[in-house]
């Protein structure tokens, strides 16, 4: 069981840190009373961190429970979208590359 935390690749990697650590907590926060989070807060609370172009971010949009952040210091942009965590996850899932620092 994991969550995916996605953040736009036009975020500046000086920001992707902090967006990330917001994403998580908020996505906790959201999904709190979730049988699925309440499992994986229990667990190692495994997150898989992914840098995924806009296409892929409205795409990803379109699935379940999720919760979308913006950054007030990229003009209240939408940043990136972190996912309550689940055991398996849609087919394009498997084709975000993970999050490295450029």
């Amino acid at each position: 069981m994991k969550m995916y935390i996605l953040i736009k690749e036009s975020v500046p990697s000086k920001f992707a840190p902090v967006i990330a650590a917001h994403a998580s907590l908020a996505c906790y926060k959201q999904y709190e009373q979730d049988e699925n989070m309440q499992k994986w807060i229990a667990s190692i609370f495994k997150k898989v961190v992914c840098k995924v172009n806009d296409q892929e971010f409205e795409n990803a949009k379109k699935e379940e429970k999720h919760i979308v952040l913006t950054e007030s210091a990229l003009n209240n942009q939408e940043v990136c979208i972190a996912f309550s965590p689940r055991e398996t996850y849609s087919k394009q899932f498997r084709f975000f590359r993970m999050w490295t620092s450029d």
